[in-house]
């Protein structure tokens, strides 16, 4: 993860120069050479993997290396030439919970795609709020973000409720794998209808105010839902 993010700001620096939001990060600003974060990046990613696969197993590795590359060499050169990037880059971003999963159990099972699922559908609302937000900032950087292109912001509000209704869904499979109990269950779907209120209200009146609340929802939503699952898991016995 470390080596993914110094290498992503690495690719992108000169973007990030132009954007208020990333303009302070080391790179643009002369803290740290080109050459000296491509070095660092490329070793602690080496280095990353390397312990995972000695101390860890194969297959966690093998899942570390295609977050790595999916995300470095996917979805970051799409963010400047698709507004679908952050669908492709929620790829990437759901892989880390299937690999705490596969460390565990040694396979990917069916419980890791319920969390890989839960990650992935979760990412989309959340960074559709982020993208509109700031999305004149993106655009001054040359990042083709949904809320920026011809009729995007009917796309963005569509892709933020559809995806926290599938959120939602995905939530309850733990449940019916009887790996969590009821009040897992009534948690989830209580969180979930809370994110998803959010979510419509956003997507009919696409304002500061209503992409804010989504953004806080979602930061909301996940820990408290994960934290819901770890302890009906333990009180079930599970």
């Amino acid at each position: 993860a470390a080596g993914a993010s110094i290498l992503n700001q690495y690719l992108e620096r000169e973007h990030d120069a132009k954007m208020e939001r990333t303009a302070m990060r080391p790179l643009p600003r002369g803290q740290i050479s080109a050459e000296a974060s491509l070095l660092l990046g490329g070793a602690v990613s080496v280095g990353g993997l390397l312990v995972l696969a000695a101390w860890v197993n194969l297959l966690v590795a093998v899942l570390g290396a295609v977050t790595l590359v999916t995300y470095l060499f996917i979805y970051t050169p799409l963010k400047r030439k698709s507004e679908w990037n952050t669908i492709i880059g929620a790829i990437p971003g759901a892989l880390p919970p299937l690999m705490g999963r596969a460390a565990v159990r040694g396979e990917v099972d069916p419980m890791g795609g319920t969390l890989f699922a839960i990650l992935f559908f979760w990412q989309v609302p959340h960074f559709m709020a982020i993208a509109w937000m700031y999305r004149e900032d993106y655009g001054k950087a040359g990042f083709v973000m949904m809320p920026s292109v011809d009729a995007g912001e009917a796309r963005t509000g569509r892709q933020a409720i559809s995806h926290t209704v599938f959120l939602v869904i995905a939530s309850l499979m733990p449940f019916t794998m009887r790996l969590t109990g009821m009040v897992y269950v009534f948690g989830a779907v209580f969180l979930g209808l809370l994110f998803l209120i959010a979510a419509v209200r956003f997507s009919r009146d696409l304002s500061m105010a209503n992409a804010r609340r989504l953004f806080f929802a979602s930061i909301i939503y996940l820990p408290l839902l994960l934290g819901l699952m770890v302890v009906d898991k333990f009180k079930i016995g599970g």
